[in-house]
């Protein structure tokens, strides 16, 4: 389920053959399953998962899919005493129902998503509040992202012919893990709502002077559709199946913005359950192990997950329930080991009214509170839920792991958390310190600390952040720095970052000014209508002493168009 619906949140918010772990993908079956078919893991241990297999045949079963790598075989069956006898057989371990409803017609023959048609492109690129909350808008002007990392958005499915998205669209590791078997027909990975769409923009929409800018827009998007249609649920063998997939294609990072349906909490003490557990966390490993980092969202239930008592929203694939619960019963992928959970705040840096929180629960925060990105049919819009925060860590992990190629998952859940930026306790119901507590985890993550080494080149930086107003076709004005422990001359590649907000970046003019008053042009007045100057520029300052009074000067030489100096940086 979508991480917005667990609340009810309503905002524009064949046979895959795995031998040593690697998936391959045949065409889906033609029989349609008969009524009463439910799908069902069996857990044996890894790579032997050959008994098992055979014995689901004679116990009145079908093996719909295997992952030997991890000991887990994907059944389905119309016996309602399947997964009793399948606990029977030697060197089974464990055997659970993946739903309380019939497995769809859907699965025998999945339908490919259609290409939506697309709008005009947008005409600007305005930076957003969450990205700039972030500090995601000064990482742009240092590093964009490589296009060797790849995020793999594990959601409904992602429009890749979006003009914000298609540059930054690897549709040769995408595919659709719907129903729990690998399929990578071409277009089988599109979004069959709008909800994968949105996260992919978040994480990197390429900065293209069009809509909108991801956290990190140099790097690639994969999509693993794992929403089936019309049900929009995502249930444990769809799970399992793009963890998988997301190994063995070598994602870097996956967004996972849902929770693993029917069950919010899956307790250990029911079978079902319980197999649901081990599976979902072996493909996780699985994945971790080939390096893969993993972030999911936290949830809308406004719920303690350190303090649970019950749930009153499982199954709900069929009927729900109340029942008791304990925090042994965990929300999957989310609360499973080594997956980095993020919490959802406000632009004022509060906790989401909906947000889910705890302690040692929460990892990370990151802004989830009307967040716009891009949707369906070359469009956009708002949503909000942690399932829109999450994507901004992800975005900001995939600027760490370009930064830091050699970094191992461990390395950059660490880095995520030395980096975030503290947040304080919000309301009584908020525990810890300002450095760690259970609304916010480390602090809000910071996508300028993650590509920001602080000694770029082996110089020295300095900044100045303070808003300057630029006034509308009038005089110049200027935003100083002062240099000091720099012995002789700068360098003849000093380099200028660059970040101003403006409306209309062709009427502006942009000088380096050295503390004897020497000039350096930056940049010229054109007819340039997109918004905002975010660049990095290189001076030949060799001729002028380091120390002393820098400016940035800024004219504004047209009328109708305001903005200001968000910030700027010499690195020496």
């Amino acid at each position: 389920m979508f991480l917005r619906s667990r609340s009810r949140l309503r905002t524009a918010v064949i046979a895959a053959a795995v031998g040593a772990g690697v998936l391959t993908a045949a065409s889906p079956a033609a029989a349609a399953p008969l009524a009463g078919t439910r799908a069902y893991l069996v857990i044996t241990a890894p790579g032997a998962t050959a008994g098992a297999v055979q014995a689901v045949a004679s116990n009145s079963g079908t093996v719909w899919t295997t992952y030997d790598a991890i000991g887990v075989v994907v059944a389905h069956s119309g016996a309602s005493d399947f997964a009793t006898r399948m606990r029977a057989v030697s060197g089974v371990q464990k055997v659970g129902a993946t739903r309380t409803s019939d497995v769809p017609a859907e699965a025998a023959n999945p339908p490919v998503p259609s290409a939506p048609s697309q709008a005009s492109p947008a005409t600007s690129e305005p930076v957003r509040t969450d990205m700039a909350q972030i500090g995601a808008d000064r990482a742009w002007a240092v590093n964009k992202g490589s296009s060797s990392v790849t995020v793999g958005v594990l959601d409904t499915g992602v429009d890749d012919l979006h003009d914000d998205l298609k540059d930054n669209f690897d549709a040769a590791n995408s595919a659709s893990c719907a129903y729990g078997k690998l399929d990578t027909r071409v277009g089988s990975w599109r979004d069959t709502g709008t909800h994968g769409t949105h996260v992919a923009g978040t994480v990197a929409a390429a900065k293209n002077g069009r809509g909108v800018v991801g956290v990190a827009p140099g790097v690639k998007i994969a999509s693993v559709r794992i929403a089936e249609n019309p049900s929009g649920l995502f249930f444990p063998e769809n799970t399992i199946c793009a963890m998988v997939f997301s190994g063995d294609r070598g994602f870097e990072v996956t967004n996972n913005s849902y929770y693993t349906d029917p069950w919010l909490f899956n307790c250990p003490d029911n079978a079902d359950q319980d197999a649901i557990l081990e599976g979902v966390k072996r493909a996780v490993a699985y994945a971790e192990g080939k390096g893969v980092l993993h972030v999911a969202a936290a949830g809308n239930e406004n719920y303690n997950l350190a303090s649970k008592t019950r749930d009153t929203t499982s199954p709900n694939d069929s009927t729900p329930v109340q029942r008791n619960v304990t925090n042994s019963c965990l929300s999957m992928p989310t609360e499973a080991p080594g997956v980095v959970s993020v919490s959802s705040i406000t632009s004022s840096n509060g906790k989401s009214s909906f947000s889910n929180y705890g302690t040692d629960k929460v990892h990370v925060a990151a802004p989830g509170d009307s967040v716009y990105s891009t949707v369906p049919g070359g469009r956009y819009g708002s949503k909000s839920g942690t399932s829109m925060a999450s994507p901004h860590v992800a975005g900001v992990a995939a600027l760490l792991k370009s930064v830091n190629p050699a970094a191992t998952p461990a390395d950059l859940r660490a880095l995520l958390a030395a980096q975030a930026d503290d947040l304080s306790c919000t309301d009584s119901r908020c525990s810890g310190t300002t450095a760690k507590n259970n609304f916010f985890g480390e602090g809000r993550v910071d996508a300028f600390a993650a590509v920001d080494t602080g000694t770029p080149g082996g110089g020295t930086s300095f900044e100045n952040t303070a808003d300057v107003a630029i006034p509308d076709a009038g005089a110049a004005v200027t935003s100083p720095i002062t240099v000091s422990g720099i012995p002789g001359n700068a360098p003849a590649m000093l380099k200028v970052d660059v970040n101003i907000v403006h409306t209309y970046r062709g009427d502006l003019v942009i000088d380096l000014v050295a503390p004897d008053g020497t000039t350096f042009r930056l940049k010229n007045s054109g007819s340039d209508s997109t918004d905002n100057v975010i660049e990095t520029y290189t001076v030949d300052a060799s001729g002028e002493v380091s120390n002393g009074t820098w400016k940035l000067q800024v004219r504004d030489v047209a009328r109708l168009d305001t903005g200001y100096v968000n910030s700027w940086r010499m690195t020496f």
